[in-house]
């Protein structure tokens, strides 16, 4: 299948492909932290697509096995650009702009969300766009077709338009201190034991093929795996505790996400005056939860462009922006 413009988000775990016709979907599970296969992997999507135009935005940058941020985008841009070949590839900027030769690197950076506004600001108009993905969840305040978050993830976290934790890959020690059990009040163990993950499959929010991640232990995604996952963050194995027990820990961590996110969409919809979310990401569940809380109008992603779409929002942005510009 040949694809004319399509669309790459590089994050630091996961890197996700859409077409601009959207007949296109693809999610790759390529930590770069690690001895990544990222180039390669780029150059097989080349080989298979051969597209005419690709736009990338990625967050990827960050990742702890980069010296700072401009080493991240050098890495990623050179490992794009070697598998589509000069002059095909459009990076989008923190402005939600195609980054021009006379801009600096960092204004790359954890960008994926600005195509993500633009987008939804041209065809839905003003809203808070949210999308919880694996890792993290994006709060956009989006007016008059342009975004009003910070450009920097650093300067959006201080603002509520970044929380750091996804349907995926947020350790469950980082959510909960403490789990109500029958037997009591349970302080937890601030281990790598299970990630949300876990919790949100034996929730039944998320199918065992869209357990895309690693999991905690390195074992496998089966129901009783993520119990016995679930067990381990209070110090327990299944001989010692009840299936009820468990799946009461997975609906407070649910709860305790659903509570911070809905938090900072408040926050946000106060300083900007609005009450209309466009809900995408894998978690489109937690937004339409807390979107139901706080009394907001909620517009699926998913439901406007459909699920697949929704998961890779942002590679699917930035190739329908490239696609317009060049038409």
């Amino acid at each position: 299948m040949k694809s004319k413009v399509i669309g790459l988000d590089i994050g630091g775990a996961n890197t996700k492909l859409a077409s601009s016709d959207g007949t296109v979907v693809e999610l790759h599970y390529l930590p770069l932290w690690k001895n990544t296969q990222l180039p390669g992997v780029l150059k097989e999507i080349a080989e298979q697509l051969r597209p005419e135009k690709v736009a990338v935005v990625m967050t990827g940058e960050l990742a702890d096995c980069f010296e700072d941020k401009e080493q991240g985008i050098r890495f990623i841009m050179e490992a794009v650009d070697a598998a589509f070949g000069p002059g095909k590839c459009s990076y989008v900027n923190s402005k939600g702009r195609f980054r021009q030769e006379s801009e600096g690197l960092r204004e790359l950076a954890a960008a994926n969300w600005a195509a993500s506004a633009r987008l939804i600001g041209r065809e839905l108009g003003d809203c808070i766009f949210v999308d919880v993905g694996s890792t993290t969840s994006d709060i956009i305040p989006i007016i008059a077709g342009e975004h009003m978050a910070g450009h920097t993830d650093f300067s959006r976290l201080l603002r509520s338009e970044l929380v750091y934790a996804g349907t995926l890959r947020t350790n469950l020690a980082a959510l909960l201190e403490k789990v109500k059990l029958e037997e009591g009040c349970c302080r937890t163990s601030s281990e790598l034991f299970a990630t949300t993950a876990d919790a949100y499959l034996l929730l039944g929010e998320i199918r065992e093929d869209q357990f895309t991640c690693e999991t905690a232990d390195g074992a496998g995604r089966s129901r009783t795996d993520a119990m016995r996952r679930l067990a381990r963050v209070i110090c327990a194995d299944l001989s010692e505790i009840r299936e009820e027990d468990i799946l009461e820990m997975a609906r407070q961590v649910k709860e305790k996400q659903v509570s911070l996110l809905a938090e900072a969409i408040f926050e946000v919809a106060e300083k900007n005056g609005i009450r209309r979310i466009a809900a995408a990401g894998l978690g489109e569940f937690m937004i339409k939860e807390a979107a139901e809380r706080l009394g907001f109008e909620c517009v699926s992603v998913a439901g406007h462009w459909g699920e697949e779409i929704s998961k890779v929002f942002p590679a699917y942005a930035a190739a329908r922006l490239l696609d317009s510009e060049k038409a």
